[in-house]
């Protein structure tokens, strides 16, 4: 492969990878081609990208995009998908995915600069995901105002309704 061409493939990856910054690595080399298609479509159908690469080149992008950490996962057949909404929903998808072609396998990821190996990837898949985690928080905060509001209104019910049931008995 000449210069120029190798030039012109790591200027494409670092164009599709743009900012992104969360990554899984896997290895789908032994995947067959109409499982693999029907993955890869599934994966796009959730905002999910896949991208089979060439380790040296991927190396070198990643490296003219300031990322580091993939150095040690980039080795033997590499695809590298991203997307969706945080690393936690990526790595439930790959998980579910690893479990679900026999041939596929996680080799690792990164989120944040941070290197994972597949046991990482594997226990982040088991995590609360973003939106469940904010869910949690803002339950939390929300909890003690209702049971405030609860324990002020309780009694100023009960007085209301005395009040009412003694208007009622006056006027009858």
């Amino acid at each position: 492969m000449s210069k120029f061409v190798k030039e012109m493939i790591i200027s494409e990856i670092e164009s599709q990878i743009g900012d992104v910054r969360d990554f899984v690595v896997i290895d789908s080399a032994k995947v067959d081609a109409i499982t693999d298609n029907s993955f890869r479509i599934k994966l796009q159908e959730k905002g999910l990208t896949a991208l089979t690469v060439k380790n040296s080149l991927a190396r070198r992008a990643f490296a003219n995009k300031g990322i580091e950490g993939l150095e040690e996962v980039l080795k033997g057949p590499s695809t590298l998908v991203w997307g969706g909404e945080d690393i936690v929903e990526l790595s439930k998808e790959m998980s579910k995915w690893a479990k679900e072609i026999q041939e596929l396998d996680i080799k690792g990821g990164l989120t944040e600069g941070t290197s994972l190996s597949t046991d990482d990837v594997t226990k982040l898949s088991k995590s609360p995901g973003r939106v469940e985690l904010i869910a949690d928080i803002v339950g939390r905060i929300l909890g003690p105002g209702s049971q405030l509001a609860a324990t002020i209104k309780g009694p100023a019910g009960t007085v209301v309704g005395q009040i009412k049931s003694i208007a009622e008995g006056e006027e009858g």
